[in-house]
C-alpha cells in the first residue's frame, strides 16, 4: 500500500457521507478520488453541503461512472438493502468499510427475519468481520470487508461486552434504554422528522422492534458464551447529534458494582477512544459531540444486586463515519487514531 491511498464514498449525499468528507480530507494519508450520489449525480459535494466547499473535492457521480483501478478503499454509506450486490461485485483488491447494517448479522436467516429480504451475497457474508474495534481489533487487521457497527450497538455493546466476557454480569434480563439525535434517522425527507414533530418532546420507537436489537444480542452471545435476549427500547431527541445508553443489569457472584467499573477502566486503558469515567459519574452526549471518543459510566443501583451503566457516543462519528476511519485505519496499519484527533466541540 502506498503512503497514499485513494478513497471513494458511496452515498456522499447523507449524513454519514458528509462525516467521512469532514474527517477524511483532515487525514494525512488518505486522498478522496470519488464521491457518488446517484440523485445528486453531476453536483459538486458544496450543493449539498455547503459547509465543505473549497476542499477541492471530486464531482459526485453514479456507482457506475467509479473507475475503480484507481481506488483502495471504498466507504459505503448507501441505505439498508442496497448494500450487499454492490459491494460483491467490486474489484478483490479494493477493501470496504460498510456503515449499512446489511453485513452485520452474521446469520443471514436472522437478516432475512428482520429485514425483510433474502441477503443477496451469503458467501461474501462469510468472510466479513464485525468492527467494533475496541474488541475485534485483530480480526479487522485482515479483514478485506468490515461490517461497521451500528450507533445503539456501538454505545450498548462497549461498556457491557467485557463485564460479560469476565461473568462480571448475568446474561439475562439486561434492560437498555436509549436515546439518540434526529441524525440517526438519516437525512431523507420523513414527517416524523419535521421539527415540529421532534421539537420539545422525546419519544420512544421501534419498540420490542428496533433492528439493532439482534445485533446488539449477537455480540452480547458472543461474549458471554450463549444466546442473550435483551429489552431494547431507542428513544428519539430533540437534538441534531448523540446517542446515550441506559442499561441496566443483574450482578453475578459477589461482584459489586466498583468491580465492573474496575473491570471497565482496565479493559480500555491505553485506549484512544475511550474513557471509562470515575466512579459514579455521568457521561453527557454534549462531552463527545464531533468526536470519536466513547465515555463509560458505573454506578451502583439502589436495587439490590443491580448496577447501572452509561455509554454515550457521536452517533456520526464513533456510532458511524469515525469508527469506519478507526476500522480503515486499522486494516491499513495506520495508526489507529489517525485523522481522528479532534476532541469533543464544547458548548
Amino acid at each position: 500500500m502506498s503512503d497514499v491511498v485513494n478513497i471513494a464514498i458511496l452515498g456522499a449525499s447523507g449524513y454519514t457521507g458528509a462525516e467521512l468528507v469532514r474527517l477524511l480530507v483532515r487525514h494525512p494519508r488518505a486522498r478522496i478520488v470519488a464521491l457518488t450520489a446517484d440523485r445528486r449525480a453531476g453536483q459538486p459535494m458544496e450543493a449539498v453541503f455547503p459547509h465543505l466547499g473549497g476542499l477541492g473535492l471530486p464531482t459526485m457521480v453514479t456507482i457506475a461512472e467509479v473507475d475503480w483501478a484507481g481506488v483502495d478503499v471504498c466507504f459505503c454509506a448507501l441505505p439498508h438493502g442496497t448494500t450487499q450486490e454492490v459491494i460483491a461485485g467490486l474489484p478483490e483488491h479494493v477493501k470496504v468499510v460498510d456503515l449499512s447494517a446489511d453485513f452485520r448479522l452474521f446469520d443471514p436467516e436472522a437478516y432475512a427475519q428482520w429485514y425483510g429480504h433474502a441477503h443477496m451475497a451469503t458467501d461474501l457474508q462469510k468472510s466479513v468481520v464485525y468492527g467494533l474495534t475496541e474488541i475485534h481489533r485483530e480480526k479487522v487487521k485482515g479483514a478485506r470487508v468490515v461490517a461497521n457497527p451500528g450507533c445503539y450497538p456501538t454505545a450498548s455493546q462497549l461498556p457491557l461486552i467485557p463485564l460479560l466476557e469476565q461473568g462480571l454480569v448475568q446474561a439475562e434480563d439486561i434492560i437498555i434504554d436509549a436515546k439518540s439525535g434526529v441524525s440517526g434517522a438519516g437525512r431523507s425527507a420523513k414527517e416524523a422528522n419535521l421539527f415540529t414533530e421532534v421539537a420539545e418532546g422525546i419519544h420512544p420507537y421501534g419498540v420490542a422492534s428496533h433492528r439493532h436489537s439482534p445485533e446488539i444480542e449477537q455480540g452480547l452471545g458472543w461474549a458471554s458464551g450463549k444466546d442473550v435476549l435483551v429489552n431494547f427500547t431507542p428513544h428519539l431527541m430533540p437534538m441534531s447529534r448523540g446517542i446515550l445508553s441506559s442499561i441496566y443489569v443483574k450482578l453475578a457472584g459477589a461482584a459489586t458494582a466498583e468491580d465492573l467499573h474496575a473491570a471497565l477502566v482496565k479493559r480500555y486503558a491505553g485506549e484512544p477512544f475511550v474513557r471509562v469515567l470515575p466512579f459514579g459519574t455521568a457521561p453527557q452526549t454534549r462531552f463527545v459531540r464531533g468526536s470519536n471518543f466513547c465515555l463509560i459510566g458505573v454506578f451502583k443501583d439502589r436495587v439490590p444486586g443491580r448496577a447501572i451503566l452509561f455509554g454515550a457516543i457521536d452517533n456520526l462519528v464513533k456510532g458511524a463515519s469515525g469508527q469506519a476511519i478507526q476500522n480503515m485505519n486499522v486494516m491499513l496499519g495506520f495508526p489507529e487514531d489517525m485523522g481522528l484527533e479532534q476532541q469533543p466541540l464544547f458548548p
